[in-house]
């Protein structure tokens, strides 16, 4: 079986998810469909239970610390459930039976997700919601007073939905900081040794749907519950590997690959920061050039690099774009069901070609139009 020309292989996939994979990586995925090199069976009917995927699991641990630069003192955990389960997860195990509120920020559709299920474990206090403007901007330093008595701090470091993305360090460091990023994991350089517990889905940056990646420090649970259910507790999936059940095996693997790409074909993340930054640049460049044409939704200091969210004059104009995207090869431009609109996801496996090549469409719609 022949791929595709790598010209289409990932194609024009702006989805907000799953995402384009680099090309590399569905490469070597074909061929372990068909066989793993140097195991000879199919990566659909390996083990889990076997040495191979033991190794598998303890190398994409590895890999993770090193892209991250965490000390080994930082747990890895490959889960299932996606982010979703980690809204409840997180609090079983730090609000449940505490008196002091956790703390989150409410900046958009996924945060304003994890609010209910912390709500059935303990108190919230809502340190700063951008409901009432419609998420189009994330708070200053200003409006934003964090506590030294909070279990711990949540938030979401990329909005997904609305295209708002923080590009700093929130919190006190006295206070355990958890976040949420599932759409910006590994997409660039952070100050990762702050964080007490970073979680994010794979379907954007990482691999296929299907596992879920937990990075967390030791101390974060030297105070849980000792009656959570075994599958939801994180000790017993530190102490199992990632293997306590089934676990995706595929998925696990091809993130493993992803990983590889990223420290050995890409450079690191310094280096993959900076063809993000070039793709974000390229669309957000044809959206202040239009004179209005397209309008951005985030405020300019809280744009996404990875989630391009903006509109047309009318959403007759919009859906009338969205047909000649995809007529035009462009696939997942519709924006998310909650607000409508377009949005441009521009994930790690998303070449600078392809967002240049939108752009040069976004120009040819307008001047058709104008």
């Amino acid at each position: 079986m022949k791929l595709p020309d790598s010209n289409l292989l990932n194609g024009l996939n702006f989805s907000g998810g799953p995402g384009a994979l680099p090309e590399s990586v569905l490469r070597q995925v074909q061929e372990s469909i068909l066989a793993v090199p140097g195991v000879g069976l199919s990566i659909l009917g390996i083990s889990h239970r076997s040495d191979w995927f033991a190794a598998v699991v303890a190398e994409l641990e590895s890999n993770i610390r090193q892209l991250l630069g965490l000390s080994a003192d930082y747990h890895v955990l490959f889960l299932q459930g996606g982010a979703t389960q980690q809204f409840s997860m997180l609090p079983m195990t730090l609000l449940a039976g505490r008196t002091q509120p956790a703390e989150y920020l409410h900046t958009g559709y996924w945060s304003g997700k994890a609010l209910p299920e912390a709500r059935r474990e303990g108190p919230v206090r809502v340190l700063w919601s951008g409901e009432t403007e419609g998420f189009r901007r994330l708070p200053s330093d200003g409006e934003l007073d964090f506590r030294a008595d909070a279990p711990y701090l949540h938030y979401v470091s990329n909005e997904t939905v609305e295209g708002l993305q923080f590009h700093r360090t929130l919190g006190r460091d006295d206070v355990p900081r958890i976040c949420d990023m599932s759409s910006d994991f590994l997409s660039a350089p952070g100050e990762f040794d702050r964080y007490a517990m970073i979680y994010a889905h794979a379907q954007k940056n990482l691999g296929p749907a299907g596992v879920t990646v937990v990075v967390l420090k030791d101390e974060l649970l030297r105070e849980a519950p000792d009656n959570l259910p075994g599958f939801l507790d994180y000790r017993t999936q530190i102490a199992a590997h990632s293997i306590y059940n089934t676990p995706p095996v595929f998925s696990i693997y091809v993130v493993l690959l992803v990983s590889r790409w990223l420290r050995d074909e890409i450079g690191g993340l310094a280096a993959m920061d900076a063809i993000n930054t070039r793709k974000a640049a390229t669309i957000y460049r044809a959206i202040d050039a239009s004179r209005g044409f397209y309008a951005g939704r985030a405020a300019q200091a809280d744009r996404s690099r990875m989630n391009v969210a903006f509109n047309l004059p009318s959403p007759a104009l919009e859906a009338e774009f969205i047909a000649a995207a995809q007529a035009a090869g462009f696939s997942g431009l519709a924006g998310h069901r909650s607000i409508g609109g377009i949005r441009a996801s521009l994930y790690n496996g998303l070449k600078l070609t392809a967002a240049e090549k939108l752009a040069d469409f976004m120009a040819d719609f307008q001047s058709g139009r104008s």
